[in-house]
């Protein structure tokens, strides 16, 4: 067997293991809620398609939020974000979140020093209402190294199939790398708390991440008698155990 053909049906058994899940989040109607953070070419899109692949259509979402509006920009930061919030049985991946503000915003100057500050400090505060409320709340980091994203962008840019995965922002990622890498830092170091925590995931290998984004995520929900192998803790491990792992 080929590692292609090992890795599809590592896929496909957590998938069953995924839809299994699901089927009784419903039933306990439970309010998930899964964060997808990380630099540019990390791998959120393709790791959210194979999780949701066979998730049920009508209790599952992928949110992904355009620019905000001028009207946006004038309310409350996290204004725009609860109107996602996941309903009993529902599960909701944020794809890219409040996080902007954490990293992207401050790095390229779309908001001011002061709303970042305040961003930092109101962010472990807006999570513990929503854990407080009862909702799961899972937070992944999705970290790559420089030269990998390089290589990533590349390829983006060569393959017609993937035009609208290229932004104007991509080459400000390798400009700015030590920026984001100083953000990211700063975000992970305050906003990973006891009751809102960021598991980080090297995606490098991309395969083996996205195996492991779904073991993690299997694990947190902890339907009881879950069959699933741990996920590796080279690949995926707490924020507060990075240091020194993650790419800088």
């Amino acid at each position: 067997m080929s590692k292609s053909d090992d890795y599809e049906a590592a896929l496909e058994r957590l998938q069953i293991q995924l839809v299994e899940t699901q089927g009784w989040a419903i039933e306990k109607g439970l309010r998930v809620l899964v964060l997808f953070e990380g630099r540019d070419t990390a791998g959120k899109d393709g790791a959210i398609k194979r999780i949701v692949e066979y998730m049920a259509p009508r209790q599952t979402r992928v949110v992904a939020l355009p620019k905000p509006t001028e009207r946006e920009t004038s309310q409350w930061y996290f204004q725009r974000y609860v109107p996602h919030l996941p309903a009993a049985g529902e599960i909701v991946f944020l794809n890219r979140s409040w996080y902007n503000r954490g990293g992207v915003e401050p790095v390229m100057g779309f908001c001011t020093p002061a709303q970042h500050e305040q961003f930092l400090h109101d962010a472990p505060r807006f999570e513990r209402m929503l854990t407080n409320d009862g909702i799961i709340l899972i937070k992944l980091w999705l970290d790559i190294t420089k030269d990998e994203q390089a290589e990533r962008m590349a390829a983006r840019v060569a393959d017609p199939l993937k035009h609208f995965k290229v932004s104007a922002l991509d080459a400000e990622a390798q400009k700015r790398w030590a920026a984001y890498s100083d953000a990211r830092d700063r975000m992970l170091a305050q906003t990973h708390t006891p009751h809102g925590p960021w598991t980080v995931i090297a995606t490098d290998k991309k395969k083996k991440a996205r195996l492991n984004i779904i073991r993690h995520i299997l694990r947190r929900l902890d339907r009881p008698g879950l069959e699933c192998e741990r996920p590796d803790p080279e690949i995926v491990f707490p924020a507060d155990a990075s240091e020194g792992r993650l790419a800088k």
